[in-house]
């Protein structure tokens, strides 16, 4: 499979997750790069009326798992660890997160990302270790599919 069938086929497996439909989230795959955008719905917020730590943590982790697993074309890449800062509250508009692969070895890649809303102010800042599953990314729903 060449580089670019590789990330439209991981795009294909992100939009086809059960969560995602609930998200309704755009995404796009490039080497060691990947950029995620949502449109902020008040269900996903807190008490205070501004989107959940869940939810930056969501945009995050993805953003840094794909730009990951788009250097990993064999297996589904696991989380092995993850730290979040959420620096900024938003509660309207958009989250666009991008994730960059920082560092690769052998057995992990560790990816940076950050949150920004929809007036491009970062809101949001993480960092991941992703390591190579079991699971062969041609048995996981939607990639490939289609």
């Amino acid at each position: 499979m060449n580089p670019d069938s590789h990330y439209r086929s991981l795009e294909k497996m992100y939009l086809s997750a059960p969560i995602n439909a609930f998200f309704n989230p755009k995404i796009a795959i490039s080497r060691e790069y990947a950029e995620i955008e949502v449109t902020i719905k008040t269900a996903w917020y807190h008490g205070a009326q501004a989107v959940h730590g869940s939810v930056y943590f969501k945009m995050l982790d993805d953003a840094a798992y794909f730009a990951a697993n788009s250097i990993e074309r064999e297996y589904f890449v696991l989380t092995a660890a993850f730290t979040t800062y959420l620096t900024r509250p938003v509660s309207e508009g958009l989250m666009k997160s991008i994730g960059r692969v920082v560092h690769k070895n052998k057995t992990q890649i560790l990816a940076d990302s950050v949150v920004y809303d929809g007036q491009g102010r970062e809101i949001g800042r993480g960092n991941g270790l992703f390591v190579r599953g079991r699971i062969r990314l041609s048995e996981v729903r939607g990639y490939g599919d289609g």
